[in-house]
Parts: structure tokens; C-alpha cells; sequence
């Protein structure tokens, strides 16, 4: 019994850790000045929860399931706004699932070995999830309408949102993103290993 609900403390507590670690929700008002923090902190916690939870039971698959319970606790927040008038599309679920599916199968493949899942699992986790969230910010229905129609009542001024610079590369939010998450989920990762071990 102890056991089991020492995998339930952890789970709840990685996934906490992952949701305060800026902002886990893409709220359409600000999605595209938000998205390099957003890649930054959520590659990194996304892989420092999920390889200290994958390492404590030992099984592949636990990074996704992990990555499942906080897409749910998204949804459940998206429920919420929708309910208080918002328009479905005022919050974009962000999409955690298919890079944790990479990080369980280099767990896999590599033989439960936690170093390459780190390194390797880490950067493709990195790379992948900028990418993935990205196309999600495309299908919104218009955002630039969405946020001026329907201002959050705590909007801090220094987030107004702005239109962004689309064609110029250096200022592109994919090549930022992807490119920030992989430097730093990896060492954090690494980090957040050795200190549980």
C-alpha cells in the first residue's frame, strides 16, 4: 500500500511541478509572445518529472502517462474558463503526449538505461515539443481577434498582445523554442537525476 501511494504522491507532485513552471496553459491572448518561455520551462520540467517518475517505477510508459495526467488537468481547466463565457478556442490545450511517447520509447530501446534516456530522451523531447505546440497554435481559429474580443480581467499591460513577426527567422518562435529546450532540458534533466539518486 505504501508503495502505490508513494507512485500516487509523485505523480501529482511532478505534474504540480511541471504546471507552475510558467504558464502550462497557452491562453489565446498571449500564446505567441508566451511560446519560448513556455518551451523553456515546459521541456524541461515535462522531462525532469517524467524521468524521476520513470525511474522509480522502471517501466516504459510511465512518461506517458504522466504526460496524460496533465493534459487532463488541462482540459479540466479549459472546461472552467468555457464555462465562465470564455470561447472554446480562448485556451489552447498544449500538447505533451507525443513527446513523452519519445522519451518512454528511448527508455525502451536503450534497455531501461536512465543515462541515454536523459540525454537522448531529453533532447528529442526538447526539439519535439516547440514543434508539436506550434502546429496546435496554428489551428486556432484566429487569435489576434480572439484576444482583443475577450481580454482576460487579469491581463498585466506588459502582455497586450502583439502581431507577430511572421517570415523572419531569427525571431522565429519554432527555432527559438525547439532550439531553448533542447540546450536546457538535458543538463536540468541530468541534474534532476543525480539529485535523486
Amino acid at each position: 500500500t505504501t508503495h502505490y501511494l508513494f507512485i500516487v504522491v509523485v505523480a501529482v507532485n511532478s505534474t504540480l511541478l511541471t504546471i507552475n513552471a510558467g504558464d502550462y496553459i497557452f491562453y489565446t491572448d498571449w500564446a505567441w509572445t508566451s511560446f519560448v518561455v513556455f518551451s523553456i520551462s515546459q521541456s524541461t520540467m515535462l522531462v525532469v518529472g517524467a524521468i524521476y517518475y520513470m525511474l522509480f517505477t522502471g517501466v516504459p510508459g510511465t512518461a506517458t502517462y504522466y504526460a496524460t495526467i496533465m493534459t487532463i488537468y488541462t482540459w479540466v481547466a479549459k472546461g472552467a474558463w468555457f464555462a465562465l463565457g470564455y470561447p472554446y478556442d480562448f485556451i489552447v490545450v498544449p500538447v505533451w503526449i507525443p513527446s513523452a511517447m519519445l522519451l518512454d520509447l528511448t527508455y525502451w530501446a536503450t534497455r531501461r538505461n536512465k543515462h541515454a534516456a536523459i540525454i537522448i530522451g531529453g533532447t528529442l523531447v526538447g526539439l519535439s515539443l516547440p514543434i508539436f505546440n506550434m502546429i496546435n497554435l496554428l489551428l486556432v481559429r484566429d487569435p489576434l481577434e480572439m484576444a482583443f474580443k475577450y481580454p482576460r480581467p487579469t491581463l498585466p499591460p506588459y502582455m497586450t498582445p502583439i502581431e507577430p513577426q511572421v517570415g523572419k527567422f531569427h525571431n522565429s518562435p519554432v527555432a527559438l523554442g525547439s532550439g531553448a529546450g533542447a540546450a536546457l532540458s538535458v543538463p536540468i534533466a541530468a541534474l534532476g537525476a543525480k539529485l535523486n539518486t
